[in-house]
């Protein structure tokens, strides 16, 4: 074999070496959880404020929001304010629909797949006056919890984080 497509095959072989070991970082960094095991992320008791998102690869707003919370996370992580972004979709769709979602939106928040089949057991833990509908946000710190079922943009984040952290 001449020594230019040796050293082609071997550039292919790297670079799907790599792309593999992308995918599965990001296996790694998704994680599957019940809402069990998720629920103590929604009251951990720190000096940070938490911004927890509930939104799904299907849904429009949640997907048009997706920036403002990358946004957020970037500006503000040196002030101890974490982004958690829950994603709804089903657990059989984290390779076909989240993952790449989550790479071609090169997001760098956290984010988990709540793999819980009866909403009506779980939403209402998260939030009495939750109907269900996404985008939903729980914004929460020591002595602050709000509950916001609706689309943000990055200002109005940042409009409710600012009195918070400082």
């Amino acid at each position: 074999m001449p020594r230019f497509f040796r050293n082609l095959r071997l550039i292919l072989i790297l670079l799907l070496g790599v792309q593999s070991i992308v995918v599965a970082q990001s296996q790694k960094t998704i994680r599957m959880m019940s809402f069990d095991d998720f629920e103590p992320m929604l009251y951990r008791e720190t000096d940070s404020l938490y911004v927890v998102n509930f939104w799904a690869t299907w849904c429009a707003p949640c997907v048009r929001e997706i920036p403002a919370f990358e946004k957020l996370n970037e500006m503000y992580a040196h002030r101890k304010v974490k982004v958690l972004l829950v994603s709804l979709d089903f657990p059989n769709q984290l390779e076909s629909r989240v993952i790449p979602f989550v790479q071609d939106m090169k997001v760098q928040s956290e984010v988990i797949l709540l793999d819980e089949r009866n909403p009506n057991r779980w939403i209402p833990l998260v939030d009495e006056a939750w109907t269900g509908a996404i985008p939903a946000t729980v914004i929460y710190g020591t002595e602050f919890r709000g509950f916001y079922q609706r689309e943000f943009h990055f200002e109005e984040l940042e409009e409710i984080i600012q009195p918070l952290i400082n």
